[in-house]
């Protein structure tokens, strides 16, 4: 069985298929992650992220790794250096929608994607599963929330464990805010595989439900097709 987990930056996509996953022992995808893998490691590469074709020529040559973690459903290699914290940062935040924009990053891409389901069941999340990577996919689910609780719920994430004054996470999440509404305008203007809700998706707005309360719902969705 495949699990379509898509929508906007911050909506609950990662801990909720997180959830999702854990309860039903599927494995987790997001795919998400492998682009942002590419935009940071053409940073730290000191590729002109600007430049399609060297963008586009290191994503097909990289070997991304995505393996199962406990403590956060998965992780991430590049070419067997585990990058997992590297790409959540304000700076991959910033560049992934113009690395995830190219066709030819996302067409390298794809085949890993859809290979990372092969024999399992999948909980796979980002912005074009249930319309690009799997159509088939049994279940599809765009979560969504207000832009603010977003941002909120992305500096959160990023800080989480850590100790940080009131001041500075408002500054911060005022930042994120606008970072992220920046992102949705790109990622759902883009021409190829546009931030969009399959019409078969479930339509689910986070803003006013717990965790477990969206977790439940969408094991509403699994349980009714099983």
């Amino acid at each position: 069985m495949i699990i379509a987990i898509d929508g906007p930056a911050g909506s609950g996509k990662s801990t909720i298929a997180r959830e999702v996953a854990r309860r039903f022992g599927f494995q987790k995808l997001d795919t998400g992650a492998m682009y942002r893998a590419v935009a940071y490691t053409a940073a730290a590469r000191h590729i002109d992220l600007d430049d399609e074709p060297a963008v586009t020529d290191l994503a097909r040559h990289i070997v991304i790794t995505v393996s199962a973690a406990p403590e956060d459903g998965q992780r991430i290699a590049v070419d067997g250096e585990d990058v997992t914290r590297e790409i959540r940062t304000p700076a991959v935040d910033a560049t992934v929608s113009k690395v995830s924009a190219y066709p030819g990053v996302r067409k390298a891409l794809l085949s890993h994607q859809r290979a990372a389901a092969d024999d399992h069941d999948v909980v796979a999340e980002g912005r074009d599963i249930g319309t690009v990577v799997f159509p088939e996919a049994q279940i599809k689910v765009f979560l969504t929330a207000d832009p603010r609780e977003r941002a909120r719920r992305r500096v959160a994430q990023r800080h989480e464990g850590e100790d940080i004054s009131a001041d500075a996470l408002e500054d911060e999440v005022q930042r994120t805010l606008e970072a992220l509404e920046r992102r949705d305008e790109l990622d759902s203007s883009r021409d190829v595989a546009p931030l969009s809700a399959a019409p078969d998706a479930v339509v689910i707005d986070s803003t006013a439900y717990t965790i477990d309360e969206v977790v439940q719902k969408i094991a509403c969705l699994i349980d009714g097709r099983r």
